[in-house]
């Protein structure tokens, strides 16, 4: 199995990105999707998540900016960022819960990451 994430880059302060995140592999089912964030000399941090149901939960420093959605049918998942501020500015990494066959098992799956920068 693996995650490809793409869509980051440098956007001034205030304007919009959207990331994309897509699995492919031996993938029999996707539980919950997330995006996590990592900027220099500080901890890893969950952005936004969403369940296969489509319920999704947001840090409390992106809602109302960020929105996460899926598309089960292609396995992907997208963040669309608004209203971008600089501390926003991080290495982007998508996170899966994926359940593969044979055998059927359940592991986390990490992308490579892929950095949002927001500066003037």
């Amino acid at each position: 199995v693996q995650l490809q994430a793409y869509g980051g880059g440098l956007v001034q302060p205030g304007g919009s990105l959207r990331l994309s995140c897509a699995a492919s592999g031996k993938i029999v089912s996707i539980n919950v999707m997330g995006w996590y964030r990592q900027a220099p000399g500080k901890q890893r941090e969950l952005v936004a998540a969403i369940t296969s149901a489509g319920s999704t939960n947001y840090a409390d420093s992106v809602k109302g900016r960020f929105t996460i959605t899926r598309d089960n049918a292609k396995n992907t998942m997208y963040l669309q960022m608004n209203s971008l501020k600089p501390d926003d500015t991080a290495v982007y990494y998508c996170n899966s819960r994926i359940t593969t066959m044979p055998p059927p098992r359940i592991d986390d799956y990490w992308g490579q990451g892929t950095q949002v920068t927001v500066s003037s």
